[in-house]
């Protein structure tokens, strides 16, 4: 995790991951240009500076060329978060994730150098609706437009077949990289396991796959 995180913009996605980022450990500052988001985070984050992002002059003597990670959280304005990650690429910062709020913008933040473009309403988006769907489903994280990651809890016909009878590689091109048994996680498992109602599961596969498994 990176130590030395500054987050551009106090909405509720930079608020959300400034105090997240804070109580993992990190030293985050928080920069938004409105008083009253800045007061809010005064006595929450390790520095909170209320400043214009969009000034050069600004952004250098914020010193965020020191950082680890700078988080341009802006996706309201387009412009306002092309323009600060430009700056930001051009004072040397070594990782820099923006936000965007559209395919284009996404393409436009990447063109100008962010290291790593977000999609935050997007991707809550997809969580809530594959849970509406599924309501075994737990955690949900795309790899890449045919790849996922998802935990599940077991039911149905998972429950009481080791992972050598359910055959998921072959049946649904999906593999168990790890399940939960109450606190007891196993990052091994092995062909004779048998799954147990409720043992949660890890499992990586094509997304088509995983949802027809979720469908069963």
């Amino acid at each position: 995790m990176p130590k030395d995180v500054a987050i551009i913009g106090l909405g509720r996605f930079g608020t959300s991951l400034a105090k997240t980022l804070q109580q993992m450990g990190a030293n985050v500052m928080g920069i938004d240009l409105h008083e009253e988001r800045v007061n809010g985070l005064a006595n929450v984050l390790t520095q909170v500076v209320q400043a214009d992002a969009t000034d050069e002059h600004v952004v250098k003597e914020l010193g965020l060329r020191n950082c680890d990670t700078v988080v341009v959280a802006i996706g309201s304005n387009v412009s306002a978060s092309l323009l600060i990650t430009v700056m930001l690429k051009d004072i040397g910062v070594k990782n820099i994730i923006s936000k965007a709020s559209s395919d284009l913008h996404g393409r436009a933040l990447k063109l100008v150098g962010a290291d790593r473009v977000v999609f935050p309403e997007r991707d809550m988006g997809v969580r809530i609706a594959k849970y509406l769907v599924s309501p075994n489903l737990l955690e949900y994280i795309e790899l890449s437009r045919e790849h996922s990651i998802i935990e599940v809890t077991a039911a149905g016909f998972l429950v009481g077949k080791t992972l050598r009878q359910l055959d998921l590689r072959n049946r649904y091109d999906a593999n168990v990289i790890a399940y939960r048994r109450g606190n007891r996680m196993n990052l091994a498992p092995r062909a004779d396991d048998t799954i147990e109602e409720g043992d949660v599961l890890v499992l990586v596969g094509r997304n088509e796959g995983l949802d027809k498994l979720q469908s069963k």
